[in-house]
């Protein structure tokens, strides 16, 4: 028994911020109780807490953090939300938010200095110490999303001719280490990294053995200056776990670790996803209704004037509808689902592109799959479509203009949603920024083209 209600109880802690936690937390909040708070949030991961801060009105949090800021660490800052970030240092005493920030490394500093005005710079520049105060301002200096406002200063290094036994003894003496690190670089007498030895192979081998000789085969370096996206690539693409920086005269300046290169993977897959929606950025869960409608209204407003493209076009066959009225029924059917081919084409293609699996070298190839697979899925969903009008309708014709119409837009679809998103990359544009725009007003338009045009021409 006492077993089982130890491992509920942990099961429990796992569980982080269950909504019950939540609501017994506000409640603590609306009767100022500061101990049963402290209680409550104290099993809580620090992410947890970030959550938590996020989901709350932004009266809730003020009384939360006003009730409960000397619990808030150095940990607890770094994930809290950029959305709702400069709201909490505004609200921290200076003393909390100082020994906040000096628990912090200097790419997390940097992280949280981007998002917050000069004011709040200031404050928090100021808290950090002299060492540290240049690094990050250093750092700052260098473009924004760039390798260099994504490493950490903390880097460990010892000289090509240092051995094992030297550099385990360099590591136990010193005090002012990383928390988490993975590689000592190897430098030269210029500071410029010539390779990394693992912690791993550093503790598995002999003291007299040269560092040089259990070096790892996956050295390299990145220059500071390097956009983000091209750092996470390359710890994607070739499975790095740190990666030395470098400046324009090849000098060591800082890493890398895994840790920040997968957050901006993770931020530009939901940015491609939030774009390919027509949506600018993340809304906040504690943004109000006309924060979220701003991010949104330009897309539909752009939208809107595409859809007027597709209402012209229909209104070129007012004859045609006037006469056989089933096609205005039956018009959605195309359109709708050449849009539904094209999105799904055109997922795959920015998805393809951010990884670089679709390049110049192999885009035909890629082009001529997505023909087939379009023709494919016109042919068998024309078949449906021709039997469907001939049992239901028992119009023939009406069902071969469907069949063919859905062929086109099948096509159509296929090929939008692979030279759509190529042809904006190949001019320097995002492309999930306006891709399915374009995609969606091609399969529209061509779509009710094709269906009206050949209902003209045929049936008429």
């Amino acid at each position: 028994m006492a077993e089982t209600a130890k491992r509920e109880e942990v099961e429990e802690e796992l569980m982080g911020l269950d909504p019950e936690r939540v609501e017994a937390i506000l409640e603590a909040v609306e009767e100022g109780n500061s101990e049963r708070l402290s209680d409550l949030m104290a099993p809580l991961h620090a992410a947890d807490i970030a959550d938590l801060l996020e989901q709350i009105s932004s009266a809730d949090r003020r009384d939360l953090l006003k009730l409960w800021s000397g619990e808030i660490d150095g940990e607890i800052l770094s994930e809290i939300d950029e959305s709702i970030r400069e709201e909490v240092v505004e609200a921290l005493p200076r003393e909390v938010l100082t020994e906040a920030v000096r628990e912090l490394e200097t790419d997390d500093v940097v992280d949280i200095l981007e998002d917050l005005e000069q004011p709040q710079q200031d404050i928090i520049l100021q808290a950090l110490d002299d060492a540290d105060r240049v690094a990050v301002e250093q750092a700052m200096s260098y473009p924004e999303h760039s390798a260099g406002r994504l490493m950490q200063r903390e880097v460990v290094v010892a000289p090509m001719h240092w051995t094992v036994g030297e550099t385990i003894d360099f590591l136990r003496r010193e005090e002012w280490l990383p928390d988490q690190f993975y590689h000592v670089i190897l430098v030269d007498p210029r500071m410029k990294p010539q390779a990394y030895v693992t912690l791993g192979r550093l503790l598995s081998s002999k003291r007299t053995v040269a560092l040089k000789d259990i070096t790892e085969d996956s050295f390299r370096t990145i220059a500071a200056t390097d956009p983000e996206e091209d750092v996470a690539y390359i710890f994607n693409q070739y499975h790095l776990i740190s990666c030395p920086v470098v400046d324009a005269d090849d000098r060591l300046v800082g890493v890398i670790t895994i840790d920040d290169a997968m957050n901006v993977l993770d931020e530009e897959h939901e940015e491609d996803i939030l774009r390919l929606a027509g949506v600018s950025e993340e809304p906040s869960p504690s943004d109000g209704p006309f924060a979220t409608a701003r991010t949104r209204l330009p897309w539909l407003i752009i939208n809107l004037f595409t859809a007027s493209i597709s209402a012209f076009v229909i209104s070129r066959f007012e004859s045609t509808i006037a006469t056989l009225v089933t096609l205005a029924a039956l018009m959605p059917i195309v359109a709708s689902t050449g849009g539904i081919a094209g999105t799904q084409s055109l997922a795959v293609s920015v998805r393809a592109l951010a990884t670089r699996d679709l390049t110049s070298t192999n885009a035909r190839s890629v082009i001529l799959r997505e023909i087939g697979a379009g023709l494919l899925n016109g042919i068998g969903l024309a078949a449906i479509l021709a039997l469907g009008a001939i049992l239901v309708l028992h119009e023939p014709m009406l069902g071969g203009v469907l069949a063919a119409a859905m062929i086109t837009n099948q096509l159509v679809a296929a090929l939008g949603g692979v030279l759509v998103p190529l042809g904006l990359h190949r001019i320097g544009l995002d492309p999930a920024l306006a891709s399915g725009t374009f995609v969606t007003t091609l399969t529209d338009v061509l779509g009710y083209l094709a269906f009206l045009g050949f209902a003209t021409w045929f049936l008429l």
